[in-house]
C-alpha cells in the first residue's frame, strides 16, 4: 500500500489505522512525505515508529505529487498494490474483498468498488459482498468511451503489482487526468473486476482536497480527458484492436458533455462568468459534426431565449426537479454497477 501525503498529516493516522487494520491479509505500507510544510513529516516519522509494517521517506525538496505516487508505486514489491491518498481511508476489510476477487480471476488486472464520500467522521460501511462483476478490458473502456467521464475516484482501486510495473506509473503531462489514464491503460493490459455491495474506500470531502484547489476548471477537465483516451486509443503505444472506432465514440461523448455544460450554464444564468464559447469550440473541434447533434440545438435555444429565464418560474423548478431525478438515477446506477 502507497500512501503519498502533503500537507495531511492531520490526516494520515486514519488513514494509516485503516490499511494496518486491515484483517486477513498481509499488509506493506510506504508512506512518502513529499516536504510538506506544515510539518506532515514528523507526523509520518512518528508513525512509522509504532509499526514495522510501515516504511517512511520523507523527501528533502518537493517533487510533485506525480512523482511521488510513482516513486512509491515503483517500490511496491506485495503481489497486489494500492494508492491512497493521506486524506482518504480503507473501508473494514476492503482489501481482503478486492485481492479474493484477484486471486479467483487472474485475467482481471485491477479490482475496485464503491467509494464511500464523507466529511468529517466516515459513516459505517458494509462488509456483504453482493456480487461481483468481471468486464473485459475492451468492454470496460467502451463503456468508458460512452460516458466519457471517469467512474473511479482511485482510493477504492487495488492492481497487480506486475500489471502496475509493466503500464509504469502515472504520466505527468497528464495532470487533470492521470487517474482516467490510468485505468484505460491498466484495462488495456487484462480486465477488469468490480466488488459489488459494500463500499471498498472512504473518500474524503474538504475544501482542502486537491480535487477541489489545484484541479478545478470543467475546460481542464475535457481537454485532460481527450488527452487520456487519446494516449491510450489511439497514440503511440496502443494496442487495442477497435482504438480508432473507441476514441470516435469518446470523442462525441465528449462533445456531447461540453455542450452539456453550456447549456447549463445559460439555464443557470451564469453564462456571462462561464466559458461558453470555449466549450462550443471544444465540442466542434473534438466532434466536427457537434452542430448537428440534439443538444447544440438546445443550447442556441437556450441562448437565444435570454438566459436566466429558464431558471425562473414553474418552468425553471421542473426543469431542475427532474435534472435532480435524472442525476438520483444515474448516481444509484453507478453506484450499483460500477460504470
Amino acid at each position: 500500500m502507497v500512501v503519498p501525503c502533503y500537507n495531511y498529516g492531520h490526516h494520515l493516522p486514519f488513514a494509516v489505522a485503516s490499511v494496518l487494520g486491515q484483517p486477513d491479509v498481509d499488509v506493506d505500507l510506504i508512506v512518502i512525505d513529499d516536504c510538506s510544510p506544515d510539518g506532515s513529516g514528523a507526523v509520518v516519522r512518528e508513525i512509522a515508529g509504532t509499526d514495522d509494517r510501515i516504511r517512511a521517506i520523507l523527501h528533502e525538496r518537493n517533487r510533485g505529487h506525480i512523482a511521488t505516487y510513482n516513486e512509491g508505486l515503483e517500490q511496491a514489491t506485495g503481489e497486489y498494490v494500492a494508492l491512497m491518498s493521506a486524506d482518504d481511508g480503507l473501508t473494514p476489510g476492503a482489501l481482503a474483498r478486492a485481492t479474493a476477487l484477484l486471486d479467483a480471476e487472474p485475467s482481471v488486472a485491477f479490482a475496485y468498488g464503491f467509494p464511500m464520500n464523507f466529511r468529517g467522521e466516515p459513516p459505517p460501511a458494509k462488509e456483504k459482498i453482493r456480487s461481483w462483476t468481471v468486464w473485459s478490458g475492451e468492454e470496460w473502456i467502451e463503456r468508458r468511451c460512452r460516458r466519457g467521464d471517469n467512474c473511479i475516484s482511485s482510493p477504492e482501486v487495488v492492481l497487480r503489482t506486475s500489471v502496475q510495473h509493466a503500464i509504469g506509473g502515472y504520466d505527468p503531462q497528464l495532470p487533470f487526468s492521470g487517474d482516467l489514464e490510468m485505468w484505460l491503460r491498466a484495462a488495456a493490459a487484462g480486465d477488469v473486476g468490480r466488488v459489488n455491495g459494500p463500499g471498498q474506500a472512504y473518500y474524503r470531502l474538504h475544501d482542502e482536497s486537491m480535487q477541489r484547489t489545484i484541479y478545478t476548471g470543467r475546460m481542464d477537465e475535457l481537454e485532460g480527458r481527450l488527452a487520456a483516451f487519446e494516449k491510450v486509443l489511439v497514440g503511440s503505444q496502443a494496442r487495442l484492436r477497435r482504438g480508432n472506432q473507441l476514441f470516435a465514440t469518446a470523442r462525441r461523448s465528449l462533445a456531447v458533455l461540453a455542450l452539456g455544460y453550456a447549456c447549463t450554464a445559460y439555464e443557470r444564468g451564469s453564462a456571462e462568468v462561464e466559458p461558453v464559447e470555449e466549450y462550443l469550440a471544444f465540442a466542434e473541434r473534438v466532434w466536427p459534426a457537434a452542430r448537428n447533434l440534439r443538444r447544440w440545438r438546445t443550447v442556441e435555444q437556450r441562448a437565444a431565449g435570454g438566459g436566466d429565464r429558464f431558471d425562473r418560474g414553474l418552468a425553471g423548478a421542473s426543469r431542475r426537479v427532474t435534472g435532480d431525478v435524472i442525476g438520483r438515477l444515474r448516481w444509484r446506477r453507478w453506484r450499483w454497477s460500477g460504470v
